[in-house]
């Protein structure tokens, strides 16, 4: 270590604490914000982003003066109540917000309250390392799940989450003409933003058959606010006729240095293509893959909290009624306990920052039975769509040797499956060592659920998917800040 490096002092300064953190400024988080405040709590809001919103209602700069109309958001007028009660407790002190800052390492601490470190998201720092909370709300929501095809690390194929976060923040589109291909309603809005912006869909292939949904279609009743939904979707489709193909899958991305195609095919339930049954759609320069979401569990696994394997295949950390997990003073909302949209996030949110609130001045709060009866309906209905579009079968079979899974490391398919009939490499943990498979920048988020997959040869295990969210630096950050970490 050369002298001029020792000379630079260590930054000093007392640690701001506060009765409730909130991690996450989404649905879930702004809801919690705003409920812990107005029980009287000193309330710190850490958010990633520049503004609040989360990824469901990214919008225009609001620091450059760009106006938000919110007509490619639904339940933009619940945002801007929301947003009026945060920006309301900001104003009056009951809220510091921190934008633009990254949760990179959680700690409980012996007087039994939690440490939280903090870094820049992006931008220069903003003078505040970490601060103390007795109570602890994460709402850090979930990231695009994805399962590989041959073809998907071409320039030009995206998450289907990044087409819709790119046209809400830039008005723009990375593209003009696109397929979108995956499972799950979440791809109807984002087909429906394409074409709100200017561009076109060749396609969208749907892996299901939809028969899933006729047994549970009462669940789907319970929440009208999903049909009318869905109904405007479909006007959306037959306005721009866009094709809507189910039990269709994307077998290959085509191109040399950039999208140009694709190839799809029907396939059966149990995962085997429909002879005859292939296709290719030329004259794209955009592909959307999306396979239902996956929560963002770094943070609450950091703490020890308990986990499990939902019905929709991701790893979820469950919570009682009031939204407490299973470490003493944390709660939970949104994603987090479950894949379930920002309707139900909202509410799970409004409850853990009123319990949070109000523990945090000794006081008990608990859900109401309306509430109740509501995240009822909000899971029925997550679990009817979960079943009616699961990752479909077979998708390990489409692979070829060359394809990659780990685009950060480029591991292919077949260096995973070599690794785990030689030398017994059977859960993503043991890939990584042999492989590098999660091991690059993005530390497995992108990969990750398809790299336990391919390493059971079946779907991901409990273990595997815990493995791979097991992070003890959440975000990245610059090497001083460990240098100057206390203990």
């Amino acid at each position: 270590m050369n002298a001029k490096h020792d000379s630079q002092p260590r930054e000093t300064g007392t640690r701001p604490s506060f009765d409730v953190a909130i991690v996450g400024a989404g649905p879930a988080g702004l809801a919690a914000a705003g409920a812990a405040a107005s029980e009287g709590a000193r309330v710190v809001v850490i958010d990633a982003a520049d503004q609040p919103g989360g990824q469901y209602w990214r919008h225009r700069s609001e620091s450059a003066g760009v106006p938000e109309d919110g007509k490619l958001h639904h339940g933009w007028n619940e945002y801007l109540d929301l947003r009026r009660t945060f920006d309301e407790h900001v104003a009056s002190g009951a809220i510091h917000y921190l934008p633009r800052t990254s949760v990179w390492m959680l700690r409980k601490r012996a007087d039994e309250d939690f440490l939280l470190e903090l870094t820049p998201s992006w931008g220069p720092p903003s003078g505040i390392r970490s601060v103390t909370a007795t109570r602890l709300v994460l709402a850090t929501g979930g990231y695009d799940r994805q399962i590989p095809v041959p073809g998907w690390d071409l320039p030009g194929v995206m998450a289907a989450g990044g087409i819709q976060g790119f046209v809400k923040q830039n008005g723009t589109l990375p593209g003009k003409r696109f397929v979108v291909g995956g499972t799950g309603p979440f791809l109807l809005p984002v087909a429906a933003n394409i074409v709100a912006a200017g561009g076109s869909v060749a396609a969208v292939c749907e892996s299901s058959n939809l028969m899933g949904w006729l047994p549970r279609a009462h669940r789907a009743a319970g929440v009208p606010a999903k049909g009318v939904e869905g109904a405007g979707y479909v006007w959306e489709f037959l306005k721009h006729r866009i094709p809507y193909r189910t039990s269709t899958v994307i077998t290959e991305i085509l191109g040399d240095d950039h999208v140009t195609g694709v190839r799809t095919a029907k396939v059966r339930p149990t995962g085997e293509i429909v002879a005859g049954s292939e296709r290719e759609i030329t004259g794209i320069d955009g592909v959307g893959l999306g396979w239902g979401f996956t929560p963002q569990l770094e943070l609450p696994l950091q703490l020890g909290v308990s986990t499990r394997v939902d019905v929709d295949g991701s790893l979820i950390a469950p919570v009682d009624d009031a939204q407490h997990s299973s470490v003493a003073g944390l709660l939970l909302a949104g994603e987090l306990t479950g894949v379930g949209g920002a309707a139900l996030a909202v509410i799970e949110g409004r409850i853990a920052g009123r319990v949070a609130g109000a523990e945090s001045q000794g006081r008990s709060a608990v859900a109401s039975a309306r509430e109740l009866r509501e995240i009822g309906r909000q899971r029925r209905f997550a679990e009817a769509m979960h079943l009616a579009h699961p990752v479909p079968q077979g998708w390990q079979d489409r692979l070829t040797p060359e394809t990659t899974v780990c685009r950060c490391e480029e591991v292919t398919a077949g260096e995973i499956c070599a690794s785990r009939e030689t030398l017994a490499s059977e859960d993503q943990r043991a890939l990584k060592g042999t492989t590098r498979a999660g091991m690059g920048w993005c530390q497995g988020r992108v990969c990750g659920f398809a790299v336990s997959g391919l390493a059971s040869n079946d779907v991901a295990d409990h273990t595997s998917l815990a493995n791979a969210a097991k992070r003890p630096i959440a975000q990245p950050l610059p090497l001083s800040q460990l240098a100057n970490l206390e203990n």
